[in-house]
């Protein structure tokens, strides 16, 4: 796999971004709903092989203080081969400086981002727009 990488917006194709995000699998993603989301993300790594898009990810970040890291998906053709660290690694080196960084797995997921350095929080709450659907996920815990 030879990757070529892009990190700005213009040549992005919204539809191609989010068929990646379906084949992942990470969910339905909207094209237009994707590029308000990574618009409003200070950094973007997308990874092409052979001019097809295969891998992609994005930072919201402050500058100083907090970055997240999100939306991290990587063809199925190519999972397996590194292309998820490297992936990471980008938006990684991009974030530095920031006090936290911080990102949240699919569950089952947990293990590859420990072996990049994240480490569990214990103080993490969120809310969903669909709190059934994210508890029968696994993405949240019982009260």
């Amino acid at each position: 796999m030879s990757v070529v990488w892009n990190e700005g917006l213009a040549a992005i194709d919204w539809n191609e971004l989010s068929a990646l995000y379906r084949i992942a699998p990470l969910g339905n993603k909207t094209p237009a709903d994707l590029a308000l989301v990574f618009g409003n993300s200070m950094f973007s790594a997308f990874a092409y092989d052979q001019r097809r898009l295969v891998g992609a990810g994005r930072a919201l970040a402050d500058g100083r203080d907090c970055a997240y890291l999100c939306d991290v998906a990587v063809h199925p053709d190519c999972q397996g081969q590194g292309l998820g660290r490297e992936i990471i690694e980008r938006l990684l080196a991009r974030c530095r400086g920031h006090r936290k960084i911080i990102l949240y797995a699919v569950p089952g997921k947990e293990g590859f981002y420990e072996r990049l350095g994240f480490r569990r929080m214990t103080t993490a709450m969120a809310i969903f727009d669909d709190q059934a659907s994210a508890y029968q996920r696994g993405y949240l815990t019982a009260p």
